[in-house]
């Protein structure tokens, strides 16, 4: 994999380092912390925050002041593994001005217990309850277990906090799912639930609706942490393929992508995926293979010692090895406290399935993923490993290392779903990483909102404006035509949970192949039916004007990233990782004022004129092969549909507002397409109504 165009990030975000994500108050908290604490007195509350913004201590300010002020008995953290409970042992809080000090007595820290999550760890929380200590930490499993034996009654009157919240669903098979939902039902707990992931990228949401609307959410986004950062200024993200060809492996080209002198985390593919060639153990020897020559295993660490060329000695740490005695002793060795500000501690870490969601290793420069992960919220948990501040990492990056699909293999559809998969989770992470949109409606009333700066010339009411909150990280951008939310649930979704919205969208087959590789597309299909359909499905109590509102806030969000980041990059894609520096800190800001600038109006029609592909195109082209993408358009092209009853339908609804708002019917002959399909689908819904292809 020796041909440049091959390692191009997709996504490049600068940021400021205003240091004031990392800046703590008189009582020692730092901003998402003390925006969490002044909704301490929520009985459910719902913290969404990256990794590495101090989300566990500030569920210790809570959850003393919740014990001392707020008359609760008792407080159970629960954790989704156990190496995650070590995130939650005593804090001296008094040293840095807050009140009291967080302290768990060692029997009620369960994580640290030995034996399986059932049985005597049970028991023990059992006499947790019956004491007069305040304070536990458990995992997952032994939280549902308890509940089970004792009953969800037992536990009233006390604070059950979730830490990675979204692993709970409201899938029926989930227990820690159903055990809330009954909490909540009884509504004698209160609740704390905290996330570093987003949106959770499948279908099946966390909790029912009915639940869900009863939290109080604090959102502290990736913009505002990595601006706020000392040392960290630049993250990449991207995917990157390699040719495959038999016997050929990822670790023949993997120094092609990975630079021995960066801090890095591979994780290995997965067993299951293409490529994976299915004996872990030898993918790790043939990685260090290529790195160097193996000098053996320190006897102290565990860490495998690789000479380089340049006779660099390389420490690194193998936890793919499945003999638990090595393992747990590099895993040990990694976890050692005195080694955290270490940098020379170790420079490679080998994983599978570990050192994803909780580990932490502040130099990590480069997570380096290898085949696609199916989860989007395994993707961001993997990210975040490279996202902590550190002395001296200016830049991080996150690359997604995949095989090109070959029409030549029996699973051709399988790979181009993985090359589709990784899009989309690129997509996504851009809306992650961006500043946050605030949309608001252009008309005569407008005015200027305090606390934003609108550029050279100030506001001016005669056109649409975008002003920047450089302090909040985010935008306040008007246009014309923009459905406003009408009920408080759908302005919570245009605030808090458009990337959930998103991410359905471009995790939607249909969407993105056609999007990608329908050269016949007209926008709005995608824009305003797919995504109208994704709005109705995932929203079914909100009425018809506040999905279109919902629809309208998503489609800006994606669509104005798109195309801020198609200008901040502007032009050629150049760039593979090494040192040119980005054409500006403030790219991706200025990207979306020159957008809105450049067009004579923003109003919600253009930007439903815009695919939220193209871009997404434009650099797959140039990191694909020109054969392989070839047959990755053929694979789409030969499964694409005619028109469905449901798109006909909602194309029929599009048609009928067509009418209301032009007083004529769209025109089969119109000049424009996108009349000309919504005058198509409404006659494919008449002959589908007359077939009875409709139920009712």
């Amino acid at each position: 994999m020796t041909d440049e165009k091959k390692t191009i990030p997709s996504v490049s975000v600068s940021y400021a380092r205003n240091g004031s994500s990392t800046k703590a108050n008189a009582l020692g908290m730092r901003p998402m912390q003390e925006r969490a604490y002044e909704r301490r007195g929520e009985q459910y509350l719902l913290i969404k925050s990256p990794p590495a913004s101090g989300k566990s201590r500030a569920l210790m300010f809570i959850a003393l002041d919740k014990l001392a002020n707020q008359g609760l008995k008792q407080a159970i953290i629960v954790v989704p593994e156990k190496s995650i409970g070590a995130s939650f042992h005593d804090e001296p809080l008094t040293k840095y001005g807050f009140s009291a000090d967080w302290i768990v007595a060692p029997k009620w820290n369960l994580c640290d217990a030995p034996g399986s999550d059932n049985g005597g760890k049970v028991n023990s929380l059992g006499a947790f309850l019956n004491s007069d200590d305040k304070v536990l930490v458990c995992t997952h499993a032994t939280f549902r277990f308890a509940v089970d034996k004792f009953g969800v009654e037992r536990f009233d009157n006390r604070l059950i906090a979730v830490d990675e919240f979204h692993h709970v669903s409201a899938d029926p098979e989930s227990k820690l799912g159903q055990h809330l939902g009954a909490f909540i039902a009884r509504d004698k707990v209160h609740i704390v639930a905290m996330t570093g992931s987003y949106f959770r990228g499948d279908a099946v949401p966390v909790l029912a609706p009915q639940d869900e609307a009863k939290f109080d959410t604090v959102t502290y986004t990736y913009y505002e942490q990595l601006n706020g950062y000392e040392y960290l200024k630049q993250l990449d993200i991207g995917y990157f393929f390699y040719s495959r060809t038999f016997p050929e492996t990822y670790a023949d080209d993997i120094l092609s992508v990975l630079d021995p002198n960066e801090k890095t985390i591979i994780h290995i593919p997965s067993v299951n995926s293409r490529e994976s060639t299915k004996d872990k153990i030898r993918e790790v020897e043939h990685i260090i293979e290529a790195l160097g020559e193996w000098q053996g295993v320190d006897p102290a660490t565990g860490f495998q010692l690789v000479k380089r060329p340049d006779g660099r000695l390389l420490r690194i740490a193998d936890l793919v090895d499945d003999d638990p005695a090595k393992r747990d002793k590099v895993s040990a060795t990694l976890k050692d406290p005195s080694q955290k500000n270490n940098r020379d501690h170790v420079d490679i870490i080998i994983a599978l399935g570990m050192a994803k969601e909780g580990f932490d290793w502040i130099w990590c420069e480069h997570a380096l993923t290898v085949g696609y992960r199916s989860s989007l919220t395994e993707i961001v948990q993997i990210i975040g490993r490279a996202t902590r501040d550190a002395p001296g990492k200016t830049r991080a990056r996150f690359t997604n290392l995949i095989a090109e699909p070959d029409a030549s293999e029996e699973a051709v559809t399988e790979a181009v779903n993985d090359t589709l998969k990784a899009i989309a989770a690129s997509l996504l992470m851009e809306q992650v990483l961006a500043p946050r949109f605030n949309f608001t409606p252009k008309n005569p009333q407008s005015g200027p909102v305090e606390g934003f700066d609108y550029g050279e010339g100030g506001y001016d009411p005669s056109k649409g404006n975008v002003g920047f909150n450089e302090e909040t990280g985010q935008f306040h951008i008007e246009i014309k035509g923009l459905a406003d939310p009408k009920s408080k649930e759908a302005a919570r979704i245009c605030t808090e949970d458009l990337n959930e919205v998103i991410a359905a969208f471009v995790q939607d087959k249909t969407t993105i192949e056609r999007g990608l590789f329908d050269e016949e597309l007209i926008p709005e299909e995608l824009t305003q039916v797919r995504m109208g359909k994704i709005i109705k499905d995932k929203y079914p109590e909100l009425d018809e004007e506040d999905q279109e509102a919902v629809r309208q806030h998503a489609i800006a969000a994606l669509n104005i990233t798109q195309k801020a980041k198609e200008i901040a990059l502007g032009g050629d894609r150049v760039g593979n990782g090494g040192d040119d520096e980005p054409s500006a800190n403030t790219a991706l800001i200025d990207g979306v004022r020159k957008f809105a600038m450049d067009v004579r109006e923003l109003d919600i029609d253009l930007i439903d004129r815009i695919n939220p592909f193209g871009e997404a195109y434009a650099i797959l082209a140039k990191t694909m092969s020109e054969d392989s993408l070839k047959q990755v358009a053929a694979a789409i092209a030969a499964k694409r549909t005619s028109l469905t009853p449901e798109d006909a339908k909602e194309l029929a609804v599009r048609a009928s507002r067509f009418k209301k708002e032009r007083g004529r019917l769209p025109s089969i002959d119109a000049q424009d397409p996108w009349e000309r399909r919504m005058a198509e689908g409404a006659v494919a819904f008449m002959r589908f109504k007359k077939e009875g292809r409709y139920d009712g």
